[in-house]
């Protein structure tokens, strides 16, 4: 049988993988878990009474998604000064799908999309699966993450179509400031790009940063088209409800991509959306009918994991300064739920995770998020406090030994 190419991955598990499934009985403390619904958030005990609604007996389906919920969505923006008409909304299943739905707007066979590096390794793969190249262009550190925009724009090419911004950023927390997306934009305009904005973690701040940076780009005037990709999965820690959204941005009045207004651009895009939502129809009823008292519960649950993730990095902060000998250090992260340390450039850092799995210990190395070979770990700040501080406890004793 012969396949398509583009999906002609390795398929074989990764060692920690394997080490992972060899220790399937035994004690492991998890820093890496990432879902909420796992961790102990507690939940209202009707939150499922929704999905009997007998509303969800009726379809009636919309290419957008039904027009309650998108509402639901644009009051949610509302709440954050955003106003978001809900015609400009489009229900996905998650944000995989948005992302493949965009790919295939913007994108022919062997087009290019840049996306910035550290990131969620997701990407790799749904590009390969609609036929995109990915650039990597990188984030740097200096006191805090910020883009690389001369890189960025260096990696453009006749077949560059998009840029994707995560933001802010996972794992790095990284929010793009308004300088940053202002000279991103005029980067966009001179190349006649889009950006695709994925805002899964905009709610989950971990430290003050000026408003105006940790805004949605929603409520960033813009001279280019720019999608913004969000969900519930992380909105209301619920990845299993399966619902998301892709939201088309209002453009700079007056703004020209390729002599016609970019909110004309903005219009066409949104038709043809429609046309590539019609055609899969994936977003369950139920679902779509409980998403506004969901979304009414929003604040309850965010409160509860920022207190969580708050809590964790306070709990590191303090073991990383209670260190004899400072041989693991914390890199700044402005949102989120995962911070990135610093080791020793012992070993590949998946050899490091090996070793500590060994000892009961699962956690990212760098690489996973596509950060340099040797010297990082990254941690989910969601794990329960207990199990967070026993596993920073046997992190920091196990470097402290592997540097003797």
């Amino acid at each position: 049988m012969r396949f398509s190419r583009r999906t002609d991955w390795n398929t074989e598990s990764t060692p920690l993988a394997r080490a992972l499934a060899e220790r399937r009985g035994l004690p492991v403390l998890d820093l890496t878990v990432s879902n909420p619904t796992r961790c102990g958030i507690r939940y209202p005990g009707d939150l499922l009474q929704p999905l009997a609604s007998s509303a969800s007996l009726d379809y009636d389906p919309d290419p957008r998604g039904q027009l309650r919920a998108r509402e639901a969505i644009a009051a949610y923006y509302a709440r954050r000064n955003v106003a978001l008409d809900p015609a400009r909304i489009i229900l996905t299943t998650g944000t995989s799908e948005a992302y493949s739905f965009l790919f295939r707007l913007l994108c022919d066979p062997g087009d290019e999309i840049l996306v910035p590096a550290p990131g969620y390794p997701l990407f790799d793969y749904l590009a390969d699966a609609e036929s995109v190249r990915l650039v990597m262009t990188p984030l740097v550190y200096d006191h805090g993450w910020q883009l690389d925009l001369a890189a960025l724009e260096s990696a453009i090419t006749p077949r560059t179509r998009a840029v994707i911004l995560v933001h802010p950023n996972n794992p790095t927390g990284h929010f793009t400031s308004q300088a940053e997306s202002d000279a991103l934009f005029e980067i966009c305009r001179r190349h006649g790009l889009s950006l695709i904005v994925d805002e899964v973690f905009l709610d989950y701040p971990l430290e003050a940063v000026d408003a105006a940076d940790a805004d949605s780009f929603l409520a960033r005037p813009a001279p280019v088209p720019v999608f913004v990709v969000s969900g519930i999965s992380k909105i209301l820690g619920l990845p299993q409800m399966k619902l998301a959204w892709l939201a088309v941005a209002e453009t700079t009045p007056a703004a020209v991509i390729e002599h016609s207004t970019a909110e004309a651009a903005a219009e066409a895009a949104l038709d043809r959306l429609e046309v590539l939502a019609d055609t899969f129809l994936s977003v369950g009823t139920p679902v779509q009918v409980a998403l506004p008292a969901w979304l009414a519960h929003a604040a309850a649950i965010q409160g509860q994991i920022l207190a969580r993730v708050q809590g964790n990095l306070a709990a590191l902060d303090a073991a990383i300064a209670a260190q004899p000998v400072s041989l693991v250090s914390r890199l700044r992260t402005q949102a989120g739920w995962y911070a990135i340390l610093r080791i020793p450039v012992l070993r590949p850092d998946e050899e490091t995770a090996l070793l500590l799995l060994r000892r009961g210990l699962l956690i990212h190395p760098g690489s996973f998020f596509s950060m340099p070979s040797s010297g990082w770990l990254v941690v989910s700040l969601l794990t329960p406090p207990d199990e967070f501080a026993a596993g920073v406890g046997l992190l920091l004793s196990a470097i402290a030994e592997q540097a003797q």
